[in-house]
């Protein structure tokens, strides 16, 4: 029960602290697409954001999972605050480096994200973002394992009003091309300084261990291909559309992508508690099946819910978005599904991390990162922004699906039939709206009901139980 609780206490806390910083941009994207004359432009900004995941994935170099892996190796305050340090320390400088070389290829960067060099002066700003938020997580660290919640919460609340304070003057007045970047540098600065100023007791340079930081890298280097190949999944759809098709489809695709990523704020609660539980309960007997069992419940929570975006998605563009948006109502659809398997792969990999084995993590998400990049290269000319779609969807089902079939052979995990019944009726679903539902809303809304009716069906059991265990809990 206590376990439960833990879980509860993790998702709803963190991860809603987490929403937060996510719900609000969602509920941006039709204003700030109204502000803008030109679907290029948001697709300068979502690119521009897109260097900085690429950059600041090369310059933490796992070390925040790495840190949350050891932090409860000990509980000695003392040795918790000399591996705060080290990473920090080792973040900070790795960052500056990272920061330079960009400010020193600006122009190489910008042909290749943007398709020309005409932007390189984007790349300053990315640059000064890349160096904040590279630190931010493990700034922040201190502020999570002491359980101040209140304080995370008002963090993950300042974070994207400030942003939009910032930015929206600045596209009134013109400047549509850094008024996003700009803003997300200004509110990333005032987080790290704010964290920082808090947390500051945590780090020293006095306390830097070259011993943890070994320990660190051990655990944290292997992930370095891994945090790689999730950003190859995520991002680089986008490069190849703008190389591909052009500047102005990678706009309509970014806010396909934003509209899709509502799930994003599943997954963000979900993340946001579950790499505490998952490590803090690490040596429980019925660890398996605890696990397996919170992977079957977000499956079934996941399947219901790519379903049901499937079948309104084509309203949500036609309400919120002007017409040169509206193609984009179908890319949205996949793009929904991707990070709810995201969140699958994260619950089901988690169990080699327990072993202290991150190299299968790798070999699988590169399986799945060949087909994503593959399949990119085959559909988006024949069939535009909806191909990279399914091509990011397909690598994150490939990824699952290898990975929970080497866990059961280990006997890392349990898969019960009902779960396999449930990705059947959401793939055959999927496939229908695809050839079928996809330009007759109507039918597919009325399948959905049918297909989510399933699945429900199917986990009626574990639904009342887990009723009871929150009444008890709550």
């Amino acid at each position: 029960m206590k376990k439960l609780r833990l879980f509860i206490d993790n998702f709803i806390i963190y991860g809603f602290g987490g929403i937060i910083s996510k719900v609000i941009p969602l509920l941006m994207v039709p204003i700030v697409t109204r502000l803008v004359p030109d679907t290029a432009y948001y697709g300068l900004s979502d690119l521009s954001a897109t260097i900085v995941s690429f950059c600041s994935s090369i310059a933490v170099m796992g070390m925040y999972d790495a840190l949350f892996r050891l932090f409860f190796e000990e509980d000695s305050v003392a040795y918790q605050k000399r591996l705060c340090s080290t990473a920090f320390i080792f973040t900070v400088i790795i960052s500056i480096i990272i920061c330079m070389i960009m400010l020193l290829e600006k122009e190489k960067i910008s042909s290749l994200f943007y398709g020309n060099s005409e932007y390189s002066y984007l790349i300053y700003i990315c640059a000064v973002t890349t160096l904040v938020s590279s630190t931010n997580n493990i700034a922040a660290a201190p502020t999570r394992v002491q359980n101040k919640r209140s304080i995370y919460l008002l963090a993950n609340c300042i974070s994207p009003v400030l942003s939009y304070s910032i930015s929206i003057p600045l596209l009134l007045k013109g400047y549509f091309i850094i008024a996003l970047p700009l803003a997300a540098a200004v509110s990333s600065l005032f987080i790290e300084i704010s964290f920082y100023a808090m947390n500051r007791k945590w780090f020293s340079l006095k306390r830097f261990d070259y011993q943890l930081l070994k320990q660190l890298l051990i655990i944290g280097l292997p992930l370095v291909p891994n945090i790689l190949i999730y950003w190859i999944f995520n991002s680089s759809d986008k490069i190849m559309i703008t190389n591909l098709i052009g500047i102005d489809a990678a706009g309509i695709y970014a806010v396909s992508s934003k509209m899709g990523h509502m799930s994003q704020l599943i997954y963000t609660a979900f993340a946001g508690g579950w790499q505490y539980f998952a490590f803090s309960t690490m040596k429980e007997k019925n660890q398996v099946e605890n696990n397996s069992k919170v992977f079957e419940g977000l499956g079934g929570v996941s399947f219901a819910a790519i379903i049901l975006f499937s079948a309104f998605s084509y309203y949500f563009f036609k309400i919120l978005f002007s017409s040169e948006y509206l193609p984009g109502y179908k890319a949205a659809s996949y793009l929904f599904a991707a990070p709810l398997l995201q969140m699958l792969y994260q619950v089901s990999v988690s169990q080699f991390m327990i072993i202290k084995k991150t190299w299968p993590n790798m070999i699988i998400l590169s399986f799945g990162a060949v087909v994503n990049v593959a399949l990119n290269l085959f559909l988006i000319p024949r069939i535009g922004i909806e191909g990279a779609a399914i091509a990011t969807l397909a690598g994150y089902l490939v990824s699952d699906i290898i990975c929970a079939v080497v866990l059961i052979k280990m006997k890392l995990m349990v898969i019960r039939r009902k779960f396999l019944i449930a990705c059947l009726i959401t793939i055959i679903y999927m496939i229908a709206w695809k050839f079928y539902f996809a330009d007759i809303a109507q039918l597919g809304v009325a399948a959905s009901m049918f297909a989510v009716a399933g699945i429900f069906y199917l986990y009626k059991d574990d639904l009342s139980a887990a009723k009871r265990l929150l009444s008890e809990q709550l």
